[in-house]
């Protein structure tokens, strides 16, 4: 396992423990709080991608760590995967801050799914050829396919309010984190070439 893929998922795995621990003190301080709480604090927006809500949230979302991370650190190397999860955990909090700004929401958001929905994205533009396997429904699909079909799940839940207690336009803002690094690199739209 590649040195910073196997770092995040220590450290998540860590942070997990001490939140048995420590519980409401690690979230009240390192969790991302909406800003009309009066429990923001700055450096949330990157604590919060180290704490998770149960062991089923964990290991889920660091499976894909595993899965995505690895692969991308492979090609990558360990910076550059390293500023590419933080931008798209950034965002995501980023994201889930303004949309809980605009809903009135009081909930805090913890998880590194933002992060690992930038990995998603970036597994897909890097290799899109490669087949995905989801477990629900197990039908085989092109990863571009794959991340496009999750991230418009997302978007219904999101916007209809289904499966509530889910941090959807964090999971967005990861998304949209992660296609914006990878289209900066390679000199896209909206960034100009680079040299």
């Amino acid at each position: 396992m590649p040195p910073l893929t196997q770092a995040l998922i220590v450290v998540n795995v860590l942070a997990f423990f001490a939140q048995q621990w420590f519980g409401d003190l690690l979230i009240q301080w390192f969790a991302l709080w909406p800003l009309s709480t009066g429990l923001f604090m700055p450096w949330q927006l990157g604590s919060y991608a180290f704490l998770h809500g149960g062991l089923t949230h964990l290991a889920f979302n660091m499976y894909g760590v595993w899965l995505f991370g690895g692969e991308l650190e492979r090609v990558w190397g360990s910076r550059r995967l390293g500023a590419f999860f933080g931008v798209s955990a950034l965002v995501a909090g980023a994201s889930q801050l303004l949309v809980s700004a605009v809903m009135g929401s009081g909930v805090p958001t913890v998880g590194a799914s933002g992060g690992l929905f930038g990995l998603l994205i970036g597994f897909a533009m890097v290799f899109p050829r490669r087949t995905i396997m989801p477990l629900l429904p197990p039908i085989p699909m092109p990863a571009p396919v794959f991340v496009a079909l999750y991230g418009f799940i997302e978007l219904t839940l999101g916007v209809t309010g289904s499966a509530s207690g889910v941090a959807h336009f964090a999971h967005l803002g990861g998304l949209l984190g992660g296609w914006l690094v990878m289209r900066y690199w390679r000199g896209q739209i909206p960034f100009g070439p680079r040299y």
